[in-house]
């Protein structure tokens, strides 16, 4: 990075550059607990892991893993919510050298389906409540053992006992291929010896999935390194993170963002995550006031949910140190309704607003502590740069000026795994030398090296911090016996910022009626994820063309707005 950003007199007391370790991600969270051992690492539901425990924990799992026949440079499958269960396996498969391919639970059969063939994973671990969507297509993949977990499993021995006669679990049937995680982990039995893997930072490490720049899903591939030097800039650019604070961990694991900063962030900072599973707003008042949070990562619509909640207008906030909002734009408007909100709960600190990618890991810049511009996103990162460019080209824009914001720093990708060629439009080395990531993404930078996002190049749609590509919805509404085309949009919502809504074209001799409608909201639940899912559907008898001939899917979403206002 140049000497001289410009974004460098707002630093204050944060490093221009950092040291990072060349070690895997579980030897990072080692040197955490051989320092802080006492220290708890973890709590869920009333159950806190110490690093110590947390150490043993992953060790034991790692042995597992090995006497089920994992190798290096294999990927595993981690189909799983904020649960421990989540957290153990992904260091135990980073130790052994393994990847954490991380998959969202709720995504439908056909995209696990997807997820497992693109990774090549032959070992899986999910909850039990999800067992059935890996039975239906496991003859499709090469899935040969798959790990099923319980919540109940790691609660505490009274809550999971009860948990375990009020919760509603699908039978899991008795086959080769199916290992519950208590005889998983008891097979580590098999190997007597530490595991003697030690990983480096280059080691491809991780797996997360988006949808890149064309719209269709891809594997992003990260390494030990992109993780570490995240959690090392994380810490330094935000400047509030010390040995024992708590993070509420409410971001799934399986989002870089809750991965990332959620998790490993947190945990290297010796640190606690409050795991929380699934998010239930009236839990979060009970859950401030038992554990005294001190950091929380979310998503706009998130802090919008806190703010609406009758428990949580009562709340004692004045334990926190950091707010940080990512995963989708944070309006100048909302920004000031979470900072009122903040402030009369007894919170001394301001929302502070991040950006970044997937393909970034997460976050790459961040709002200094001490210096806000209204609408900008923040400065870089320490060995961050940013640029902007013009689109379609690797030519910086003139400060100011509207172009693709572009992000060069030790946490870009190693690769889109099986895809060379979307890799080379979106890793590509500019003249100063340097590896940028093309974003994407439509922003400015002022005259100080302040970012301000703008708007998606990509026709996407951003629900509850999702990314949700229409495509992907309109390739599966099409395939519907009785529909025509179709086109998909996001309008306004104010409790998801977007919601997706369909709009259908059926074939000549059907008629819309109910009847084919749930036939089509069928097909959708079968093949799209939960948070995916159109809301609306309306039935036209034509969209309107421009002038070449595609759906104008721009005059729908005027349409919306028009009915809004």
């Amino acid at each position: 990075m140049s000497s001289d950003a410009k974004w460098f007199k707002y630093y204050g007391d944060v490093p221009h550059t950092l040291n990072y370790p060349d070690i895997s991600m579980y030897d990072m969270i080692r040197r955490t607990a051989n320092k802080y051992s006492d220290n708890i690492a973890y709590d869920f539901m009333g159950r806190s892991v110490t690093f110590r425990e947390f150490i043993a924990e992953i060790d034991t799992c790692a042995r597992a893993l090995v006497a089920q026949g994992v190798k290096a440079g294999e990927a595993v499958t981690v189909c799983l919510p904020n649960t421990p269960q989540a957290v153990v396996m992904f260091y135990a498969v980073n130790k052994i050298g393994a990847i954490a391919s991380m998959v969202h639970p709720l995504s439908a059969e056909n995209e696990i389906l997807f997820y497992l063939n693109e990774s090549n994973s032959r070992v899986a671990i999910t909850l039990s409540q999800f067992y059935d969507k890996f039975k239906a297509i496991k003859g499709k993949t090469c899935l040969e053992k798959l790990i099923v977990s319980k919540i109940e499993e790691a609660l505490p021995r009274v809550k999971g006992f009860l948990y375990k006669f009020v919760g509603h679990e699908p039978k899991v049937a008795d086959e080769p291929w199916v290992i519950g995680w208590n005889t998983f982990l008891n097979s580590a039995d098999k190997v007597s010896e530490d595991v003697g893997y030690r990983g480096v930072g280059e080691d491809p490490a991780v797996i997360l999935f988006s949808g890149g720049t064309t719209g269709t899903s891809k594997g992003i591939l990260l390494t030990n390194l992109n993780f570490n030097a995240l959690a090392m800039q994380t810490a330094a650019a935000s400047g509030c993170f010390a040995p024992g604070d708590i993070m509420l961990s409410v971001m799934p694991v399986f989002h870089g963002f809750g991965l990332g900063v959620g998790i490993h962030t947190i945990l290297v900072a010796a640190g606690k995550c409050v795991l929380v599973p699934r998010v239930h707003i009236d839990e979060f008042p009970g859950l401030f006031k038992k554990h005294k949070i001190n950091y929380m990562a979310g998503v706009p619509t998130l802090f919008e949910g806190m703010m609406r909640n009758e428990g949580m207008k009562k709340a004692d906030l004045s334990s926190l140190k950091g707010l940080f909002s990512g995963g989708d734009s944070l309006s100048v408007e909302l920004k000031k309704k979470v900072d009122a909100f903040l402030k009369d709960r007894g919170a001394n600190i301001h929302v502070r607003e991040g950006y970044g990618t997937t393909e970034c890991v997460t976050a790459s810049c961040l709002t200094p502590i001490d210096c806000y511009r209204e609408g900008s996103i923040g400065i870089p990162f320490p060995d961050t740069y940013y640029k902007i460019v013009i689109p379609n080209t690797n030519e910086e824009a003139a400060p100011g000026e509207m172009g693709e914001i572009c992000i060069s720093g030790p946490t870009l990708m190693k690769e889109y795994i099986n895809n060379p060629k979307e890799t080379s439009l979106t890793l590509r080395e500019h003249d100063d030398g340097k590896v940028y990531l093309h974003t994407g993404d439509l922003g400015r930078m002022d005259e100080d090296g302040f970012i301000y996002f703008v708007q998606r190049l990509k026709r996407m749609i951003v629900t509850s911090g999702y990314n949700v590509y229409p495509s992907q919805i309109e390739n599966v509404i099409d395939s519907h016996e009785a529909v025509m085309f179709s086109t998909v949009i996001g309008v306004k919502d104010e409790v998801r910022i977007q919601k997706v809504k369909a709009f259908i074209v059926l074939k000549p001799g059907f008629t819309p009626t109910d009847e084919i409608k749930e036939s089509i909201k069928s097909l959708c639940e079968k093949n799209i994820a939960k948070y995916a899912l159109p809301r609306e559907y309306e039935f036209r008898d034509n969209l309107p063309k421009t002038l070449v001939g595609k759906v104008a899917y721009r005059e729908l979403e005027k349409e919306e707005e028009a009915k809004i206002k």
